[in-house]
């Protein structure tokens, strides 16, 4: 496939950047972000053989891309059981959950930078038939290197904001290139399926993965542990709480409920239990084996892969992500199909379509900072509210598996 100027310009740009990506990645890995035993696998090298027959590449850069990608992971295993599976993403924490989530047999590797050589290597090795990239993901040199390998390429969930889509609208040529070489895409939104459109995209019908998937897991005899823990008390869960958020929904808990705080990024632990422990909260800490008893005000449960388990422990979930400026929200559907009552602050514009269709169904309450403790005493003070809210929102969350169907149709007819 012949390379517009631009796309050429990016390929020779990033040739050249490459001999130093070995010690930027090194000092990514001395600040935690990035994990210094697998190196090589941002630079191509695999670090797992590739196993005989069929193989399948599924790809989300973080935590909620590749999260998304479980229903498919399933349903790919169901239909073609003899097919490896590979899946990669970017970051620590997405490849920590992964970990705990992915099926036996499906392999993980971190995925290349896209730097020609790491990408060569990266196809090369694995020489997948079919890569199901999710979201925003168009990577030049990954994407046109894998095309030219003969893989088929699906593009599922697509999403892309205003800003990006200005941003291509400017390359035109390098956007039709590299969506040209999908065979499949399938918008996220009707937003993002006009503005792929404009950029010479042929979207298929809309399919948002994250709207699907089974609810997330849990230790059942460690949920038996918590209830006895907390037995008598209502309990109040922040999920994926950010900078700046964690004060605001800790003032706004009732005195005698507890309030279980998950961090988006469990490093920022400390800094969380310092500040709550200066508005004078008792905090638990779940990382350091604090015991959970009567007199914690807070729970702070700065682990990986727990988020079903305090799910289920929860009276009433709150969102975060949604009280903070520039986050934009987090994915409500996982309390959803748990039938939990979801309180979330107004910020949500990136899953903005779902939280006005959640909010008009009854599903979900929509708050501020400073109405959060006025709401959070009112419902805790009505179970039948709570109990309202729950199954509004679980019955939202089971209407999103038509959507499912209709384009696993279409992913379906590419599988090798």
């Amino acid at each position: 496939m012949k390379r517009p100027v631009s796309l050429a310009l990016y390929g020779a740009a990033m040739g050249l950047a490459e001999p130093i990506a070995p010690f930027l990645l090194k000092r990514r890995a001395l600040r935690g972000k990035e994990d210094a035993s697998r190196l090589g696998e941002r630079l191509g090298r695999a670090s797992r053989p590739r196993p005989d027959g069929p193989l399948v590449w599924l790809h989300g850069v973080s935590v909620g891309e590749s999260l998304s990608l479980l229903p498919l992971i399933d349903r790919i295993l169901a239909q073609t059981p003899k097919t490896t599976i590979l899946v990669t993403s970017g970051t620590v924490t997405s490849a920590g959950l992964l970990a705990k989530r992915l099926p036996p047999g499906v392999i993980h590797q971190y995925a290349p930078i896209d730097g020609p050589a790491a990408v060569r290597r990266f196809v090369g090795h694995w020489r997948p038939d079919l890569a199901l990239f999710a979201e925003s993901e168009l990577w030049p040199n990954l994407i046109l290197q894998a095309r030219a390998h003969g893989t088929t390429l699906a593009l599922v969930s697509a999403r892309i904001t205003a800003h990006s889509a200005e941003g291509w609208a400017k390359r035109r040529a390098a956007a039709r290139t590299l969506l040209g070489a999908f065979s499949l895409i399938l918008p996220q939104d009707a937003a993002s399926a006009e503005r792929l459109t404009r950029l010479g995209a042929t979207p298929g019908p809309l399919l948002n993965l994250k709207y699907v998937g089974d609810p997330p897991p849990f230790d059942a005899a460690e949920l038996e542990s918590l209830r006895a823990a907390t037995k008598g008390r209502q309990i109040v869960v922040a999920a994926s709480t950010h900078a700046g958020e964690d004060g605001i929904i800790a003032a706004a808990i009732p005195t005698g409920a507890l309030l279980v705080l998950i961090p988006r990024h469990p490093d920022r632990a400390a800094a969380i239990q310092a500040e709550l422990a200066a508005m004078g909260r008792t905090v638990a800490r779940r990382s350091a084996g604090d015991d959970l008893d009567p007199k914690s005000d807070i729970y702070l449960a700065d682990t990986l892969g727990e988020m079903g388990l305090f799910m289920r422990l929860a009276d009433i979930v709150v969102m975060g992500g949604s009280f903070a400026p520039g986050i934009g929200g987090h994915n409500p559907l996982e309390p959803a199909r748990l039938t939990r009552a979801i309180v979330s602050g107004g910020d949500t514009y990136n899953f903005a379509d779902v939280y006005s269709e959640m909010a008009a169904a009854g599903a979900v309450r929509i708050t501020s900072s400073d109405a959060l403790g006025a709401d959070l005493t009112a419902l805790l003070g009505a179970p039948r509210q709570i109990q309202a809210l729950g199954a509004a929102a679980a019955t939202y969350a089971a209407g999103q598996r038509h959507a499912f169907e209709a384009g696993w149709a279409l992913i379906r007819g590419l599988l090798p």
